[in-house]
């Protein structure tokens, strides 16, 4: 009778060791299995987070800027015909595509939008000393109205042509506007002006101004 209860006994101690090894098996299995899920979602909110970031980053650092505003007061009529606005690409900013980029400008009664015009892109050899030459700006009646040209001032590298004017660090160019067309006549004095360059990702340009008292000469110099 003793021995049969020690044998008893001993089976017991048995079936508990397989039981826990069952168990110490099964915690280690789901153990795995979710440290394996952690580790592919924190690889993928690292690449999320990285990629964010770029973007973020390309956000905040491109962007253009205006750099001066010029006006063409067309036969000393007291009417600004013509507009340059001179864009350069901010500091450290990613490439910009301004074949992509929109002008917005109002006068306070109308606003317009303005989108670009290959048939009107002035290389830096072309402009000859004069950028208020009738050739550069969009004087076309199907899209005068509606459109900007571009003059090359600077293009080290060569990004910036008529199909696709890209401007990066270091270039410098003229986006022409026929104000007349646009607004059904040119900017008379006293003017409030104000709108933006648009680019296509980052920052716009700002123009902002007021059209002088009085116009005594040819180029007025506006922003």
């Amino acid at each position: 009778m003793g021995k049969i209860k020690q044998i008893l006994k001993e089976k017991d101690v048995g079936a508990t060791g397989i039981g826990a090894m069952i168990v110490f098996i099964a915690t280690v299995l789901v153990a795995g299995i979710a440290a394996s899920v952690l580790i592919q979602t924190s690889m993928k909110l690292e690449t999320q987070a990285m990629t964010t970031g770029q973007q973020t980053l390309g956000e905040v650092a491109t962007g253009l800027a205006v750099t001066e505003i010029e006006g063409y007061n067309l036969g000393l009529s007291g009417s600004v015909y013509w507009i340059a606005i001179g864009v350069r690409a901010r500091a450290g900013s990613q490439d910009v595509d301004l074949g992509q980029s929109v002008i917005e400008i109002s006068d306070s009664s109308t606003k317009n939008f303005l989108t670009y015009n290959s048939g009107n892109f002035t290389t830096k050899a072309n402009i000859n000393g004069n950028v208020f030459t009738d050739t550069f700006y969009p004087n076309s009646t199907a899209n005068s109205s509606t459109t900007f040209g571009i003059i090359v001032l600077e293009d080290g590298d060569g990004s910036c042509n008529a199909p696709t004017p890209v401007i990066n660090k270091g270039d410098h160019v003229m986006l022409t506007i026929n104000v007349s067309a646009a607004f059904g006549g040119g900017f008379s004095t006293r003017t409030d002006i104000f709108g933006m360059v648009i680019p296509e990702i980052g920052s716009p340009g700002i123009i902002s101004f007021t059209t002088p008292p009085a116009y005594s000469s040819l180029v007025i110099e506006l922003q």
